[in-house]
């Protein structure tokens, strides 16, 4: 199966936008500031961007309420770029993770936690009458690009919206929202949210420690 190149597939959306001297509204469902920091710069010039944040997978509250803040604090450096924090509610993840828990990081899992994500983006979308809804979180190496805009894609179709395609990670994405990170002195994590990720980054961390004889 043919592999679809979705940031060509955005560069011809950006290119239609400025040949025509549109910027239409464009809900951007965030993970976390880092990953949002070059999304925002890439796209803010091309559209009118409100940044969602909404992350029910983060299952710890202190460490949900750390990167909501520091979203907003980010958000609020771009002057053209709005702010909206969806309803946190673990319990909605873990119920959909039921019988999921031992899959591994990348799998069925994370898989099911990309569409309760960008389901309920969608569904922001259309209530907020935006013009596109689309994610960071393909800028993450260790994300499905091609998976998240199938579902995206699909979500989107339903409700009548349009998907925005791409894999920021393309054109140096990620390197340059590292760049960013330390611009703007972004707290960065090292496990995607869900109790689950946090368990696997704390055996990484282990394996990496030497032992003391």
């Amino acid at each position: 199966m043919n592999r679809i190149n979705y940031q060509k597939e955005l560069e011809q959306v950006i290119k239609g936008l400025q040949e025509g001297g549109r910027r239409p509204s464009l809900l951007l469902h965030s993970c976390c500031a880092p990953c949002s920091s070059y999304c925002l710069e890439y796209l803010s010039p091309h559209f009118a961007v409100t940044v969602f944040y909404y992350n029910p997978n983060i299952t710890d509250r202190e460490e949900y309420r750390r990167r909501a803040d520091e979203q907003k604090r980010l958000t609020d450096m771009f002057p053209s770029v709005s702010f909206r924090e969806g309803p946190y509610d673990p319990e909605r993840f873990l119920r959909m993770a039921e019988g999921l828990e031992e899959a591994p990081e990348g799998g069925e899992r994370c898989f099911r936690c990309y569409e309760l994500r960008l389901r309920e983006a969608v569904r922001e979308a259309v209530r907020g009458g935006f013009d596109y809804v689309t994610t960071t979180l393909s800028i993450s190496p260790l994300k499905n690009a091609q998976k998240l805009n199938e579902i995206g894609r699909a979500a989107a179709k339903e409700q009548g919206v349009c998907w925005l395609p791409g894999d920021f990670k393309k054109r140096d994405g990620y390197k340059r929202s590292i760049e960013l990170s330390e611009v703007y002195q972004l707290y960065r994590q090292d496990y995607c949210g869900c109790l689950y990720s946090k368990k696997e980054a704390k055996e990484r961390r282990a394996a990496r420690t030497p032992k003391v004889e």
